[in-house]
C-alpha cells in the first residue's frame, strides 16, 4: 500500500471510528515515520476537491465521503495481491484456518463490521499477512485453476503494511469499503452500500 493510502486510512479511521477530524501534519508524519512533505503531498488531492481544509498548523477533514471516494478511485487491490489459490473448503473453514497474525479484509471484514447482517453470500476470502510464509504452509498456492466455478480462486493474500495490525484483526471500515469497491464481483456493490450506510451512522 502506498504512503498516501496509509495517511488517508489514518485520517478516515480517526474521523469515522474515533470522531476526530482535526490533525497536524507534524503529528501524522511522526506517527508513521514519514516526512512532513510526504503528508503535505498526501493532502494535495483532498484539498483540491474540498475534502480537507488546511488552516495554520492544523488540517481538518471537512468531507469524509469525498476522501473515501478519492481513496476508492486510486486503490488498486489487484496490484497488491501476492498469493491466490482455490481452496477446497467452505469459506468459514478457510477463515478458521488462518494464522493468528493475519488481518482479515474484504467480505470477512465487512461481515464483522456489519455485525453478521450481510446483504449477500460471499465466496472469497481476502487477508493481509505480515508473513506470507505462514499462510503458504497452510494452503497450497500456485495450483492451476479450472475455468469452472468450482475451481475459481477463493483465497487472496496481500502483504500487510507494518501499521495495519494496529487497527485490529480486521481492516478499518474505510479500507474495507475501498477494497470492496475495487472488486469486480456483483455482490461487492451490495456490501459497499451496506458499509456506506454504516459509515453514515458513525458520522455527525
Amino acid at each position: 500500500m502506498k504512503k498516501i493510502e496509509i495517511i488517508w486510512r489514518e485520517i478516515l479511521f480517526c474521523a469515522i471510528e474515533k470522531k476526530n477530524r482535526q490533525f497536524t501534519q507534524k503529528e501524522v508524519a511522526a506517527k508513521f515515520g514519514f516526512s512532513t512533505s510526504t503528508v503535505f503531498q498526501a493532502l494535495k488531492i483532498p484539498r483540491k476537491v474540498g475534502a480537507i481544509r488546511v488552516t495554520g498548523r492544523f488540517f481538518t477533514l471537512e468531507d469524509t465521503e469525498k476522501l473515501l471516494y478519492c481513496w476508492a478511485s486510486v486503490r488498486d487491490i489487484d496490484k497488491d495481491i501476492k498469493l491466490t489459490t482455490h481452496v477446497d473448503l467452505t469459506i468459514p473453514e478457510i477463515e478458521a484456518r488462518m494464522p493468528a497474525d493475519i488481518v482479515f479484509g474484504g467480505f470477512t471484514a465487512a461481515r464483522e463490521i456489519l455485525g453478521g447482517n450481510v446483504p449477500a453470500d460471499y465466496d472469497m476470502v481476502h487477508v493481509y499477512a505480515p508473513n506470507l510464509t505462514s499462510i503458504q504452509k497452510r494452503f497450497e498456492f500456485g495450483k492451476t485453476l479450472s475455468a469452472g466455478r468450482q475451481g475459481r480462486a477463493n483465497l487472496f493474500v496481500l502483504p500487510a503494511d507494518k501499521f495495519l495490525a494496529s487497527y485490529g484483526q480486521i481492516t478499518t471500515i474505510a479500507q474495507t469499503f475501498v477494497d470492496l469497491w475495487n472488486l469486480p464481483v456483483w455482490y461487492a456493490n451490495e456490501f459497499t452500500k451496506s458499509l456506506k450506510a454504516k459509515i453514515d451512522e458513525f458520522l455527525p
